[in-house]
């Protein structure tokens, strides 16, 4: 038996198969064939299966990925345990902006991706209740750019003429464009989407949840067998998700093979005290501060009567521990100033602060997520590396991977390889 530990350097030369510098796994499912959500489905049984037994997933990870995945694995008939060693949605899953897009990512590599996962959301919210149940709604999208006004500046000093611009984005603006419609762009509540899905997956499908932290993965005759939880608790599988998040580059088996990195971005959540006032505009903005460069802050109005505006983002270490996370507060300050120079609504005092926050988007040297299954270990898969666009791209992502972990296909056609790099 081979045991692979996040805790300690192994050697998994003899676990893999030999690969080059960025061999690519097998072609991913990424063109959508239906929109409608995935029912249950008969898997082919592997050879360590009894009859009429149902196949046994850990899902390592309880951010939307990890989420997304238990879902669709246990709407199509596995036993799913999720496994999240703090809480669910509690980093870039429930801080994330929850922005989707139905055409942005065109001309890249995940470009069907994204497409399949917008319509998947639309299909959700549907299936889900999403408007009341995590505030998915079609909103309008905006790029502005706004310049912070001094003190002394009164407030409405939009530019007129400007009858684009929403009336109470009231601040120094301009060269108003729309840059997406009620046809192509949305949004959700992340951290009420991923625990929404979740809830409805132990409740209707059987899932399991286990908050405990993992330690190892056994492999016998190279093919996972069963994971091991920090204090020694032993969950035996047949597969094995990896959806770690930035988290990846802490799992020593993952970390030798590819590098995952994160991406430390600032968010402030005001409440302002007229929310009526507010329209459905999301807001990407070229901001202009006082004395110092152009930034691109992002301005994400919720249905819950929230305003969410996030940016000031750098690479840095992640914590072991996400509850660690705190924000930065010259960059908490810095969204304070956008806020306020954006909207009179959204001034101190005019608004509250609910939470100044930060969270880690997990990304790639090359932008591009990996998902798959890991080459020379049968039964053990990883998705990660989604970035910025994790919460668009999330339930295509687990709708995809619980196909490939249990051998099916029926929502997506297998022709086209998003990616899957494998870094020896």
């Amino acid at each position: 038996m081979a045991v692979i530990s996040s805790a300690s350097p192994v050697s998994i030369a003899s676990l893999f198969r030999p690969i080059r510098k960025y061999p690519t796994l097998p072609d991913l499912v990424i063109t959508a064939t239906s929109t409608s959500c995935l029912s249950s489905l008969s898997q082919p049984m592997d050879d360590r299966q009894q009859p009429g037994s149902k196949k046994r997933v850990v899902v390592c990870g309880g951010g939307i990925i990890g989420v997304c995945t238990a879902y669709f694995l246990a709407k199509k008939g596995a036993a799913v345990t999720l496994v999240e060693k703090s809480s669910v949605a509690c980093a870039a899953s429930g801080k994330a902006g929850g922005f989707l897009a139905l055409d942005w990512c065109d001309g890249g590599p995940v470009e069907s991706l994204a497409r399949a996962s917008f319509n998947l959301h639309r299909s959700l919210s549907e299936e889900l209740n999403g408007p009341d149940s995590y505030g998915y709604r079609p909103l309008t999208t905006l790029s502005i750019t706004v310049t912070e006004s001094g003190p002394s500046s009164p407030s409405g000093s939009k530019s007129s003429g400007d009858s684009m611009i929403p009336s109470w984005v009231d601040g120094a603006t301009r060269g108003p464009r729309t840059i997406g419609t009620t046809q192509t762009t949305a949004q959700v509540h992340p951290q009420l989407f991923t625990r929404t899905l979740l809830n409805t997956a132990v409740e209707k499908y059987g899932v399991e949840v286990v908050i405990g932290k993992l330690e190892q993965l056994r492999v016998e005759e190279g093919r996972v067998g069963s994971v091991v939880l920090e204090g020694g608790r032993v969950i035996e599988s047949d597969s094995v998700v990896l959806s770690l998040g930035p988290w990846t580059g802490k799992f020593e088996m993952l970390a030798s093979m590819f590098r995952v990195s994160g991406l430390k971005a600032h968010s402030i959540v005001l409440e302002p005290k007229d929310p009526g006032a507010i329209t459905p505009h999301a807001l990407f903005l070229s901001f202009h501060p006082q004395g110092g460069k152009a930034m691109d802050p992002e301005v994400y109005p919720r249905p819950t009567g929230e305003v969410y505006i996030c940016g000031m983002s750098a690479e840095e270490e992640v914590p072991d521990d996400p509850e660690q996370i705190v924000g930065n507060p010259a960059s908490i300050a810095m969204l304070k100033r956008v806020g306020k120079s954006v909207s009179s609504h959204l001034r101190e005092g005019e608004a509250r602060v609910k939470a100044e926050q930060a969270c880690f988007l997990p990304c790639t040297d090359d932008g591009v997520p990996i998902i798959g299954e890991v080459p020379g270990m049968k039964g053990c898969y990883v998705a990660t590396g989604h970035s910025c666009w994790g919460i668009l791209n999330g339930p295509a992502t687990g709708a995809a991977v619980a196909e490939l972990v249990l051998e099916v296909n029926q929502f997506f056609t297998l022709h086209k390889k998003i990616d899957i790099l494998i870094d020896s």
